[in-house]
């Protein structure tokens, strides 16, 4: 058994509280993202990750060293990277001759490599060149993903996924419309290009009840190009995206809904015995003389009948 399969059993009670912290939750809050440096990384793509940092911001750690680590030859270091600071999520930045500009995502499923895409970065725009306020720290980004190609294919698709992992945070029922003030927009374009852009939302006044809405661009602004891409097997995803069994809901008995959403419910009760309900005593409901006889024999009768059963 190697020492990273190998099971730990705390010996204190403060050890045990941080090995249920650290164990899988059945609702899990927002995923850690760790950034990192390739062997070489050159001052605008230290900018690129820094930007990223604080739009994930406090939900990430940045490592300040460089690595020599070739992430699609040995995913190993990163493995060992994300079981050390416990984040599912990383993104490398580097750039090199034969790989200008290159740029890293990735997730991690039980701290092995699920998935990861690689970008070479064009047309930035840095947080630091828009002069416009920025945005609350941890504040909740509404991701909108322009274009149909985002649907068509696999590998778009779990691009897709990707970045909503990347920027999600606390799970919300619902939301007032003060609370949308920050916009994340992916836009895919008809040569491939994939469009990230940060908007801030400002409600102004319209003369209505509906406010007019406005965005501006408060950035960062990045252009990516998708260069290479690892995508996970159908029955590791499969995997990864099990919920739990106290998360599925339990079929209730004896409701159904039918084709057009209305709910049905199934009642079992016991047998009713008419003759005895308690009424409201009316005249007309009075029985009469021949059936006050008739119950007077039928009460004698069982009478009768019981005395003989008891001798």
């Amino acid at each position: 058994m190697s020492v990273l399969n190998r099971v730990v059993k705390p010996t204190t009670r403060r050890g045990k509280k941080i090995l249920m912290k650290k164990a899988p939750q059945i609702i899990e809050g927002p995923k850690k993202t760790l950034f990192f440096k390739g062997r070489k990384c050159n001052e605008n793509m230290r900018r690129v990750l820094k930007d990223i940092y604080n739009l994930k911001k406090p939900d990430a750690l940045m490592l300040t060293k460089n690595n020599d680590i070739t992430i699609f030859e040995d995913v190993t270091p990163v493995e060992a990277f994300t079981r050390k600071h416990e984040t599912p999520l990383f993104i490398m930045g580097s750039s090199s001759k034969k790989r200008p500009e290159n740029l890293v995502a990735g997730r991690m499923f039980n701290y092995s490599l699920l998935d990861m895409f690689e970008f070479h970065v064009e047309n930035v725009e840095h947080l630091e060149d828009f002069k416009s306020n920025k945005i609350l720290l941890g504040l909740k980004p509404c991701l909108v993903f322009n274009g149909p190609k985002w649907d068509e294919t696999a590998e778009f698709k779990q691009l897709k996924s990707l970045f909503i992992d990347l920027f999600h945070r606390e799970e919300v029922e619902c939301i007032r419309l003060q609370g949308l003030e920050h916009i994340l927009s992916f836009t895919i374009t008809d040569d491939g290009k994939i469009l990230l852009r940060s908007y801030k939302v400002m409600l102004k006044k319209s003369g209505g009840r509906t406010p007019r809405v406005e965005l501006e661009a408060i950035g960062p602004n990045i252009d990516l190009v998708l260069r290479r891409s690892k995508l996970p097997t159908e029955d590791l995803m499969k995997e990864a995206c099990k919920r739990p069994k106290e998360l599925k809901a339990k079929p209730k008995k004896n409701i159904s809904t039918d084709g057009l959403g209305t709910t049905h419910g199934r009642i079992h009760i016991g047998k009713q015995e008419i003759n005895k309900l308690q009424t409201r005593k009316m005249k007309g409901l009075k029985k009469s003389p021949v059936e006050v006889m008739a119950q007077k024999m039928l009460n004698k009768k069982a009478m009768k009948e019981k005395i003989k059963s008891q001798r």
